[in-house]
Order: structure tokens, then C-alpha cells, then sequence
């Protein structure tokens, strides 16, 4: 007997009612698990097979820059994807390009627009052609053909819901790739601007022992090879180590920098090799440390000397086995990491005395560049000085001259805190210049002159109990010219002891 309740209900509708909820939830799955769009579209068309019983369906989209549509995937197809593409009002796909509307038809042959080129499609059957939308615009066409003409209006509403949701797809994953499209070229630029900021351009000077470094740059930068930067703070060890880096066959990969004297020993280990999570009381997540941040590319260890000689047997095996292990970890890691280390101090009278190993001293100076002092350069002074100036213009909005009175003060300065003092003091002078021009009288009012008794900083007592620890420091900071190094040595501290004050005392550090 039959239940009374089925027995006005259509029993294939409701199938095909049940088919178009499962296709629909089985679609909208997919396309919320991927970005890939060509495989995401493959997996739909598979869908509408399992679930619709639609055995022969295509997606065909634009590309953003042309108009016409190319086949992106095929459901139904024997063999790889040829390369098709329809123009708009070429054949039926590129009818429903051009008028944005849904075409369903009982019996494909019985229509003279429809072309068949992938051979898929059986001219008995019904066809239906509905546009993919993102937004007011049609981008594509999804094509597919039912087993029969019975309930061909159900299908094409879901075929249409497809299409929908196809839509919704396609203007996320263009999104996604015009976005990543625009970083790449952002990244590119900046690239370019930083290799432009960075290269040989930036080291100025033309004496003889210049021609001598950016020769060693030159050669060495075509290699992996271990470099040593050598010479008193100041002299620029970090310009060179950008030129060697950008010039190299890894400029296209990371350049990481860390300055060793600025951290104590504990904090210096977990920077340089990082931690894992729980290494430690505030290490509530795992860190990756500078090494593993410049694989691929270039660490630059600045004031290497000023390790101590635990640390110097950690780094001793990542630089001869290129393996390191974090803080509070077990595992070993492999990185690929060129080093770039600079020192202002004497290595060899620290090997000597027992403070810096022999072993690390070797495996580092592989290739040795020595920066002599600005003092022992001082032919290079104007034009380090109009290049400096031009920097300094730049970030002031306007142009600044050097006059040749000011050359001749320059040229009659010690320079104790070497091109970073120069630098300084030109500072100083554009900020009390009105008309941008920087003369011997400017030069004057910044404490700079051709009197050398004029020249030397005024004295300070370190030693005077009225002075809080902050203006101690301060003090030793000005006396030598801003140079932590040289401060340090004035209150009978390590590198690494005034950068811990400037740190905790807040102490803004003038960059010379």
C-alpha cells in the first residue's frame, strides 16, 4: 500500500533534489581548501560526476588582460588538456562570454553555434553553458551535459549555484595573486634600491689604500668564502660588508646583521642561535635566531672580538660545520650561511693573550680586509664630505654646498672617530646653516676649526661624585665622540658593559 503522505511527490525530483544539496556542500568544501584555482576547479567537475551524475563538464576562464576565455579544466577527457580558447561569440562558450546568459538546450546537435572542440560532449544530449561572475563581469563559462532532458530546468539551476560559487572562487584566488603579484614587485624595488643604496657607489674614496679595498671587495665578493673586516670604529666595516653581500651571487637572499658587543652573553646566544619554546623564563614560543634567518644568504657579526671564550667555541662549529642547535633544543640544524664578521680590535695580541681562540681567529680571517682610518686617508676627505653632505640634503629636502673654507678645517681635524665623526659634525653644521652653504664660520659654531687647540673635546671629570651614572656615561659618550668603544675604555668598562647601560639608562644614541 502506498503511503498516502509520497504520493504526489515526483521521487526522481527528490533525487535530484538530494544530488544538487550533495553537489553544492561538496563544492563549497573545496573551494574553501585550496588557492590552487586549476585544481580546485578539477575537483568540482569530479563533484558534479559523483554526486549530479554529470559526466562531461568544462571550465573555461579569462586570463585578467585579454578578452575570450581558455579551457582551465576538463571533466570527462582522455589524455592532457589541449590548449583551447574561445573568443567572445565564438560558438556557445563564447556566446555566453558576450552576453553574461545562461544557455541550456534539450539537444545540443539541434544548434548550429555549437563547436565541440574538445570532443567530449555527445550531440544527442542536452548541454548546458551558464557564465562565471566575480561581480557584474563575466570572467568564464562552466559547461556540462546531463544524461537526459528530464529535469534539464533543475539542472541548470544547479549548475548555476556552481557557477556561483566558482565566482566567489575565481575573484579570491585573482585577489590573492594580484596582491602577491604587487609584494613581488614591491620586494623587487626594494631590492634594487637597497643593492643601489648598498654597493660601491655608497664607499666613497680614491686613495691607494680605497683602490686596495673595493679591489678586495670586488674579488671576494664572488665567492662564499669567510670575510674579516678590519679597522677602528667608525670607518664604515658595515658599507663594505653590504657591498660584499648585494655584489655576491646570494644578494637576492637575506642580509642579517647583529652587533656582538650589544648584548650579554646569555641573550647573545639565544640572538644568534635561537630558542625553543620553554628555553627559558619568558620564552613562551619557539624563535628562530640570526643564523637560521640569513639562510641562503649573509650574517654580518659585527664587533666579533668582544665574544667571550665559551661563546667563541659555539660559533667556532657553525661556521666549520654549518650545524647549530637551538636554545633548549636537541635537534641539530643545517644552515647554508655566508659570514661577513668585522673587529677594531687586535686579534692576534688577544690570541696572544688568551682571549680570543687561535682556531676561531684562523677559521674567520680567511679573507682579511683591512679600512685604514680616515686620518690615514685624508685626500678622500672632500669627497666623503660633499657625498655625506648629499645624503644629508636629501633627508633636509634641500641642497648643501661645502665650501673650501670648510675643506681646509676638515682637512686640519684629527678625525678620532673616523668617517662616523665626520658625518656627525657635517650633521651638526646643516642643521646651523641657514642657507645651506657649510663654511668655516659654520664649521665654528659647531666647535670645529682650523685652531687645533680648538679641536680637541673638552675634559670631564668621570670621576666626579656629584655626576649620576647616566650623566657619566653621557659624558664619556661626548668625550669620545659618541663611540661606545672608546667610551667604554674612558670608564674602565667592556663593549658590551655600555651598551647594556645605554640600554637600561635610555641613553639616545647619536648615530655619527
Amino acid at each position: 500500500m502506498t503511503d498516502p503522505y509520497y504520493a504526489d511527490i515526483d521521487l526522481t525530483a527528490l533525487d535530484r533534489l538530494q544530488a544538487a544539496l550533495a553537489t553544492v556542500y561538496g563544492v563549497s568544501q573545496v573551494l574553501s581548501r585550496s588557492l590552487n584555482l586549476n585544481e580546485t576547479l578539477r575537483e568540482v567537475l569530479h563533484i558534479l560526476d559523483r554526486e549530479a551524475d554529470i559526466h562531461q563538464s568544462v571550465v573555461s576562464l579569462s586570463d585578467q588582460e585579454q578578452a575570450g576565455a581558455t579551457v582551465s579544466a576538463v571533466h570527462g577527457l582522455r589524455g592532457p588538456l589541449p590548449i583551447v580558447r574561445y573568443e567572445a561569440g565564438e560558438g556557445l562558450t563564447g556566446m555566453v562570454l558576450a552576453r553574461g546568459q545562461t544557455i541550456s538546450i534539450e539537444r545540443v546537435a539541434d544548434d548550429d553555434h555549437f563547436l565541440d572542440r574538445l570532443g567530449i560532449f555527445n550531440a544527442e544530449l542536452p548541454f548546458i553553458a551558464v557564465p562565471i561572475k566575480v561581480g557584474n563581469e563575466t570572467v568564464g563559462v562552466l559547461a556540462a551535459q546531463p544524461e537526459s532532458a528530464d529535469g534539464l530546468d533543475d539542472y541548470t539551476q544547479l549548475i548555476e549555484m556552481v557557477a556561483n560559487l566558482v565566482g566567489q572562487s575565481v575573484r579570491l584566488a585573482w585577489q590573492v595573486a594580484r596582491e602577491k603579484r604587487d609584494l613581488t614587485e614591491e620586494r623587487d624595488s626594494l631590492r634594487r634600491t637597497v643593492k643601489r643604496e648598498s654597493g660601491f657607489a655608497n664607499i666613497v674614496g680614491q686613495s691607494k689604500d680605497m683602490r686596495r679595498v673595493f679591489e678586495q671587495i670586488r674579488q671576494v665578493a664572488k665567492w662564499n668564502t669567510t670575510v674579516l673586516i678590519r679597522g677602528e670604529t667608525g670607518t664604515g666595516k658595515e658599507l663594505i660588508a653590504n657591498a660584499i653581500h648585494y655584489n655576491s651571487p646570494r644578494g637576492g637572499g637575506p642580509f642579517v646583521k647583529m652587533n656582538c658587543a650589544a648584548l650579554p652573553e646569555n641573550l647573545l646566544e639565544s640572538e644568534l642561535f635561537g630558542h625553543e619554546k620553554g628555553a627559558f623564563t619568558g620564552a613562551i614560543t619557539q624563535r628562530k635566531g640570526r643564523f637560521e634567518q640569513a639562510d641562503g644568504g649573509t650574517l654580518f657579526l659585527d664587533e666579533i672580538g668582544e665574544v667571550s671564550a665559551a661563546f667563541q667555541a659555539k660559533l667556532l662549529r657553525i661556521l666549520q660545520e654549518g650545524e647549530l642547535e637551538r636554545v633548549g633544543g636537541n635537534r641539530t640544524l643545517k644552515v647554508d650561511v655566508r659570514v661577513i664578521a668585522a673587529t677594531h680590535r687586535d686579534l692576534e695580541k688577544a690570541v696572544e693573550e688568551g682571549g680570543f681562540r687561535e682556531d676561531l681567529y684562523y677559521r674567520l680571517n680567511v679573507m682579511p680586509i683591512f679600512v685604514p682610518a680616515l686620518c690615514e686617508r685624508m685626500e678622500d676627505i672632500p669627497e666623503i664630505a660633499r657625498h655625506l653632505l648629499e645624503r644629508i640634503g636629501k633627508d633636509q629636502g634641500r641642497e648643501l654646498a661645502l665650501a673650501d673654507s670648510a675643506v681646509r678645517v676638515l682637512l686640519a681635524h684629527h678625525w678620532p672617530g673616523n668617517v662616523r665623526e665626520l658625518q656627525n659634525c657635517l650633521e651638526r653644521a646643516s642643521v646651523m646653516s641657514e642657507t645651506g652653504e657649510i663654511d668655516r664660520d659654520v664649521l665654528a659654531l659647531c666647535g670645529l676649526s682650523d685652531n687645533p687647540a680648538a679641536l680637541r673635546p673638552v675634559s670631564i671629570d668621570l670621576d666626579d661624585p656629584n655626576l649620576s651614572e647616566r650623566e657619566r656615561v653621557v659624558a664619556a659618550l661626548e668625550m669620545a665622540g659618541w663611540v661606545q668603544a672608546k667610551a667604554a675604555r674612558l670608564l674602565n668598562m667592556t663593549p658590551r658593559q655600555i651598551a647594556y647601560r645605554v640600554q637600561t639608562l635610555d641613553i639616545p644614541m647619536k648615530h655619527i
